[in-house]
């Protein structure tokens, strides 16, 4: 089946098979390798993206679902040749370790403060619940989410 979408802001077309996920075309597809695999069933939050401005888990979204619709990566994420905020936050906290999780957390928090600018503690704690990271850097995450918070 065919299916159109908007990808990082270009219109975009693609063959695919019928049970096609959106993460394993993304990655098989259009090379888009930074959205990660890793649990395969939606609970640990490396594969999110971003579908029409909300964090989706893509290893499960069916490509038929997105037909039409916004799609933006964690190659997307920037425009042009600045960084986004957080990709800027995410070193300056040293937040990475092994990385696994990193594209999954960037893109969960960049949905939390498109939403909500200025988020307590608390509520950065909420939202990026059930985005997991092996490396346990979670201090570092909310660190880094809100210094780009009390920036904005």
């Amino acid at each position: 089946m065919k299916v159109s979408f908007s990808l990082n802001r270009k219109a975009v077309e693609v063959e695919v098979e019928e049970k096609a996920t959106l993460l394993w075309t993304l990655r098989d597809k259009f090379q888009l390798t930074g959205t990660k695999y890793s649990c395969g069933i939606a609970q640990c939050g490396s594969c999110t993206v971003h579908i029409e401005g909300n964090p989706v888990r893509s290893c499960m979204m069916p490509m038929r679902a997105i037909a039409g619709k916004d799609i933006v990566t964690i190659e997307g994420l920037s425009e042009g040749d600045t960084k986004h905020a957080l990709q800027d936050a995410w070193v300056e906290e040293q937040v990475p370790q092994c990385g696994y999780c990193q594209s999954g957390q960037i893109m969960q928090a960049a949905a939390l403060l498109k939403k909500n600018p200025n988020p307590t503690r608390e509520e950065i704690v909420d939202y990026m619940d059930g985005v997991l990271c092996r490396c346990g850097a979670y201090m570092r995450i909310i660190s880094a989410i809100q210094r780009v918070a009390t920036k904005g």
